[in-house]
């Protein structure tokens, strides 16, 4: 046995069990305000910071060390002071930021609550019901995916598809499949007033959630969301339609995209976004690849195999996106767009 190896593992295996644990204290610093607290506030004592939240000042004593060591918030001994980071603020603090993270946080907790169910899935080969995650499971899931409908959808995605943009001026119909609590379908509402757009989740308490976020953007008359499976379209109707992170976690994927195709009228655009991933584990070895796996394994692929589904994964890749796509009876398809976390392609029948 190689020792000096041996050791080093240990010492990952340590670094990983505290990275989970610290997981825990950021979903507590997210939900306090305590990330936010401290943008732009300077340097900070813990007794400066706890006045400054309104919380007790030991335990964000014992937080700060915990984001010291971490790496996340940077200590100075001399003062016994605390500093976020400028270039850290986006991911932690800021909500308005594309990079905020603060969804992912949220979405911890309910994941690894639901890691006792999921290990009972492994004996049994079958998975965890949607049903059976917590209402702050889907909030962190509208949290988490807001930046991108915020920073990406109105100003890269729908810009690079023209006629998408033309069609929808000029009174077209949009359809979201697996619209969530519907921030995509609330975007396209508000940049297109004349458009029809409508919101269709199988999901009855993300709808509910939708229809509320609707009317609180003072957009409910010109969306319409509704509990409707995404593999029962109707035909020929929109001019574009979109699903976002649905397509590796569906029940029935191959109805999903035979659905849509049909539920496109001619010339129009579907767009899906999934994660920008590689269905092979040799190219998934990134701090992207173990949190996507981990991901998939407590809620996308469980909750497909649930109900008997496929149980693809958030690791899709794009091979197994142009199979179910060409199955399905789409001719074209093309890589639009992506980043570091994403990947968008456009179908054409």
């Amino acid at each position: 046995m190689d020792k000096e190896r041996a050791q080093k593992f240990l010492w990952r295996v340590v670094e990983d069990v505290g990275t989970g644990l610290c997981g825990a204290l950021c979903y507590i610093g997210d939900k306090l305000g305590i990330f936010k607290a401290m943008v732009g506030a300077g340097p900070l004592t813990a007794e400066e910071l706890a006045l400054k939240t309104g919380l007790n000042e030991r335990y964000i004593r014992e937080w700060l060390g915990a984001m010291a060591t971490a790496e996340y918030v940077e200590y100075d001994s001399a003062t016994e002071k605390y500093l976020l980071p400028e270039e850290h603020a986006g991911p932690l603090g800021n909500e308005e930021s594309p990079v905020f993270v603060g969804g992912f946080f949220q979405m911890l907790v309910p994941l690894v609550s639901a890691a006792p169910q999921v290990a009972e899935a492994f004996r049994s080969g079958t998975g965890v019901s949607q049903s059976a995650y917590p209402p702050e499971f889907f909030a962190a899931l509208e949290r988490g995916t807001a930046p991108k409908f915020k920073h990406k959808l109105l100003k890269e995605w729908l810009p690079a598809l023209p006629e998408v943009r033309a069609k929808l001026e000029s009174g077209g119909s949009a359809l979201d499949v697996g619209c969530g609590s519907g921030l995509a379908s609330i975007t396209l509402a508000r940049a297109f007033p004349k458009a029809h757009v409508f919101g269709y989740d199988n999901h009855p308490g993300s709808i509910e959630r939708a229809k509320a976020n609707a009317r609180a953007a003072g957009v409910a008359d010109r969306v319409s969301f509704d509990v409707i499976d995404g593999t029962q379209l109707p035909t020929g109707r929109f001019d574009f339609i979109s699903t976002f992170d649905v397509v590796h976690d569906a029940v029935d994927p191959m109805g999903l995209l035979t659905a849509i195709r049909k539920a496109l009228a001619a010339d129009g655009t579907y767009i899906m976004l999934e994660m920008n991933a590689s269905a092979k584990v040799e190219e998934n070895m990134t701090p992207r690849g173990r949190m996507l796996y981990a991901i998939s394994t407590l809620y996308c692929m469980t909750t497909s195999l649930a109900e008997g589904g496929p149980g693809i994964g958030a690791l899709m890749g794009e091979p197994k996106a142009r199979e179910l796509a060409a199955a399905a009876g789409f001719t074209h398809f093309r890589r639009l767009a992506e980043d570091p976390f994403n990947v968008v392609y456009e179908l054409k029948v």
